[in-house]
């Protein structure tokens, strides 16, 4: 028989009784916390009545009119204000009689304003607005190379190494090819600077004569590591017929972009062979590929870490929901991370040439399945054809599709007083090119626009570059070099000489600047280097911090520039917001 003291006789009784509660409530607080995965269709809009904006607050505030007047008179136009007639009220719809406050028509939220003032003026020929940091060279010649190189690289993409590195960035780039396979490198670089030492960046040093022979006089980026091919399973195609028939044999990866998500996974997405169609987009950790970087991103100086869990660590192709939207070459899609811990895939940014084609995006659920499309349907097209606000002098309306990956900013200055990130202040913003054509409808130049769209649901659009981007030593196809280089007094003086006699012709001699870089396009972007970020926060920055910005030059050719967030995403124009919706549109 067994004895239990009376004092222990309830032990049992109350530790399950404990055990109990404390399942219950951590049970019933985890369904509280768990996000949907799948999201619900929402009934359809009332028609002919605005729609109802979730968290409308933080991008929109109603302001009085002298409010207004300053704003119009300051940064935004008339026509930027009349566009906004066409966002939602912050009032939700009812079957009672509609009303609406004095102020139907929402403006701006100051945090915004930088994205309306212009700091640079555009070119009076070409209508590009020329920033004023330069592109550099990218050198795949490490300190001590083993042999000649011959091979010609390009398409980079560049994501900075943690603050505690040896060295500063990563760079991944394409092998010029003979077109029967892809091959892709990856090394770890610096900069070198030729600049006085006190204007350099954190961590350069000044270039040497033989770094100057590789990037030639300004400087630029160089391998410190010798280049390490990149090499990925091979996928099956399901199908490729008609003009792609011949992809279906090409061995290799092609048109990477290096990015890290929200939690500091350094990924990569890359266009391969497709299981669903010809070709199509991949997520892979760079870490499987390249395994130096795993014990570099679990060995923060300060914190115990075993780096970033690793949701890619094979190649996982990335889907589009139905299949009926699905092309059978697909490319240039990206993510972008809200602070919610969700991932998102951005299919198209364009004007919908068919309805289901549109501005399109999906939430990712993890193995490369996604929802239906996310966009909301009151949005309004903010890219199509632009018709009298065609920034082309020549107007040569060309076609719009994505062009980098994205990234998070915080619209105000790390460390300024009063600046805290939040849903109220933080943006996702992109690349996106217009590819404008010849007579033989051969591509004559990319532009590159800077595109904004808000940091919280539902994800609208805000704006885009109301002119295409230059950088300082880059030229723009399709005019003269002295329409190009309009900002010098002489230059001016040569344009309208040659204009007088009747012609602008490109071989009439000039002692000024020449072209350079005829065909570039933007591949990437990436925070520059800075010191004390840890690897989670290497996806976010603030309006005063460096961009990388990796160009492509003329497909055989690479280049990089670094530009400050705040001269990026300046001079857009707005988005035309939510649309009143109709019968006819439900």
């Amino acid at each position: 028989m067994i004895y239990v003291p009376s004092s222990r006789r309830n032990l049992l009784a109350a530790v399950s009784a404990l055990s109990i509660i404390l399942l219950w409530r951590s049970s019933s607080s985890f369904t509280q916390n768990v996000p949907s995965l799948i999201y619900h269709k929402p009934a359809p809009p009332l028609t002919g009545v605005r729609v109802a904006v979730p968290n409308l607050a933080q991008h929109f505030a109603r302001l009085n009119k002298s409010r207004v007047d300053g704003l119009r008179d300051r940064s935004t136009r008339a026509s930027e204000l009349a566009r906004s007639l066409h966002f939602a009220d912050n009032e939700r719809a009812s079957g009672q009689k509609n009303s609406t406050s004095a102020w139907a028509q929402p403006i701006l939220n100051p945090n915004l304003d930088i994205l309306w003032k212009c700091r640079f003026a555009p070119n009076q020929y070409t209508g590009h607005i020329r920033l004023p940091n330069i592109i550099q060279n990218i050198s795949f010649i490490p300190p001590s190379p083993t042999g000649k190189d011959d091979r010609v690289f390009w398409n980079p993409t560049v994501i900075p190494l943690p603050y505690w590195s040896e060295n500063q960035y990563l760079v991944v780039s394409r092998i010029v090819t003979d077109g029967n396979y892809q091959q892709n490198v990856l090394c770890e670089a610096n900069f070198c600077h030729t600049s006085p030492a006190s204007n350099a960046r954190k961590g350069e040093l000044p270039c040497k004569p033989s770094e100057l022979n590789l990037t030639g006089p300004a400087g630029g980026l160089r391998c410190a590591t010798s280049p390490l091919s990149l090499s990925v399973p091979p996928t099956p195609a399901k199908f490729c017929s008609g003009k792609f028939s011949t992809y279906v044999d090409i061995p290799g990866f092609h048109d990477p972009r290096a990015f890290y998500s929200s939690r500091g996974e350094p990924l990569m997405i890359l266009n391969t062979q497709s299981r669903y169609a010809c070709f199509g987009l991949w997520l892979i950790d760079l870490r499987s590929l390249y395994p130096p970087l795993a014990s570099l991103l679990s060995s923060s100086p300060r914190r115990l870490s075993l780096g970033p869990l690793m949701s890619y660590a094979h190649l996982t192709e990335l889907t589009r929901n139905p299949a009926s939207t699905r092309g059978p070459i697909e490319k240039n899609w990206f993510l972008f991370y809200p602070r919610s811990g969700a991932a998102f895939v951005h299919y198209d940014i364009s004007a919908p040439q068919h309805p289901e084609r549109g501005r399109t995006f999906a939430r990712l659920l993890g193995g490369g399945l996604t929802t239906l499309n996310l966009t909301d349907p009151s949005e309004a097209p903010c890219l199509g054809e632009l018709g009298d606000e065609e920034p082309d002098p020549a107007k040569r309306n060309g076609r719009w599709h994505q062009a980098t990956n994205s990234l998070r900013l915080v619209l105000c200055e790390r460390g300024q007083e009063g600046c805290v990130p939040g849903n109220h202040n933080t943006v996702f913003f992109a690349m996106v090119h217009r590819k404008h054509a010849n007579h033989l409808d051969l591509p004559l130049r990319y532009e590159r626009y800077v595109a904004v769209w808000s940091g919280v649901h539902p994800y609208s659009m805000i704006g885009v570059s109301e002119r295409p981007l230059l950088f300082r030593n880059e030229t723009a196809s399709g005019w003269t070099m002295w329409e190009n280089w309009d900002d010098e007094k002489e230059n001016r003086r040569v344009v309208e000489e040659v204009r007088e006699r009747g012609g602008v012709d490109a071989s009439d001699p000039f002692g000024g600047k020449g072209y350079w870089a005829y065909f570039t396009y933007s591949v990437s972007l990436s925070w520059a280097w800075r010191e004390g970020i840890e690897v989670e926060g290497l996806n976010e920055g603030y309006l005063d911090e460096e961009v990388v910005v990796s160009v492509g030059v003329d497909d055989h050719g690479q280049g990089v520039a670094r530009v400050k967030a705040g001269d990026l995403i300046g001079c857009l124009r707005a988005c035309p917001g939510r649309k009143k919706l109709n019968a006819s549109s439900r």
